[in-house]
């Protein structure tokens, strides 16, 4: 790409990379405006950059003339390697089918979860998550089954922040919220009701490699089956399970050196 810049502070792949990075989950569609706003690139730098990136087809433009991110960048994602979402997806799709229940995938990126699959029905219970959405790990199932698996100094960390409060249900005591995580490591499984989203519960169960958890897979149904969680647990304890086994076989063994 041209080279000139007015930011001799910034090189030119990190202003292209601020520009890409502009757009997330919330913002998918961006005005050139914004995108100048949010990539802290003055007008004109970004404006020849978008530029260069629709030639590319790096970017594209909707019907109504926003920025979104184009077809080249999803051809390239295509060629990343996805051993976990390609393991996992027939044991998410089998668990669909077996409990007619949105059924999810998701990993911990930094001190949230990113949800990386998910297999749902026209007739299933709308959920907030979506795959590369990313959400808090306490109100969620399947965060809170990755956070009670997570070293002592990480769950002290993060029970430490001010806690995220989705609804009045939301446990955020940091208290209140170990003995929640006790009882994960305990049963095996997490199981939150009505702490993301009013009228959705969750049962959730983390994907453990080695006593390490790599991933969780959750399931969501509305409030009004709350009941009918426990008939769910063996299914999705199966799921990760499954899981589980099959990463293992992929993965070389654990050197034990390391935190």
């Amino acid at each position: 790409m041209a080279g000139g810049s007015r930011d001799p502070g910034r090189s030119v792949t990190s202003k292209v990379l601020a520009v890409l990075g502009a757009f997330d989950p919330a913002h998918p569609q961006l005005t050139l405006t914004e995108l100048a706003r949010r990539s802290g690139l003055p007008l004109s730098t970004a404006h020849r950059l978008v530029a260069e990136l629709e030639g590319w087809q790096a970017l594209s433009r909707a019907p109504d003339g926003r920025l979104r991110v184009g077809l080249r960048l999803w051809e390239l994602g295509q060629l990343a390697p996805r051993p976990l979402h390609e393991l996992a997806h027939p044991w998410l799709q089998e668990l669909f089918t077996s409990t007619g229940e949105n059924v999810h995938l998701a990993v911990r990126d930094g001190l949230e979860v990113l949800y990386v699959d998910k297999v749902y029905g026209r007739r299933a219970v709308p959920i907030v998550s979506r795959t590369g959405g990313r959400l808090p790990m306490h109100p969620t199932g399947v965060g809170r089954a990755l956070l009670a698996y997570e070293p002592d100094w990480f769950v002290k960390s993060y029970l430490a922040r001010r806690l995220e409060r989705p609804t009045p249900h939301t446990i955020t005591e940091p208290g209140r919220l170990a003995r929640e995580l006790a009882v994960v490591r305990a049963q095996g499984y997490a199981l939150t009701y009505e702490e993301m989203t009013l009228g959705t519960c969750s049962a959730a169960a983390p994907i453990l490699v080695e006593g390490r958890p790599v991933a969780a897979v959750g399931i969501v149904v509305s409030s009004r089956r709350a009941r009918e969680l426990p008939r769910l647990i063996d299914p999705l304890l199966n799921a990760a399970a499954g899981i589980a086994t099959d990463i293992a076989k992929i993965s070389p063994p654990s050197s034990g050196s390391g935190p």
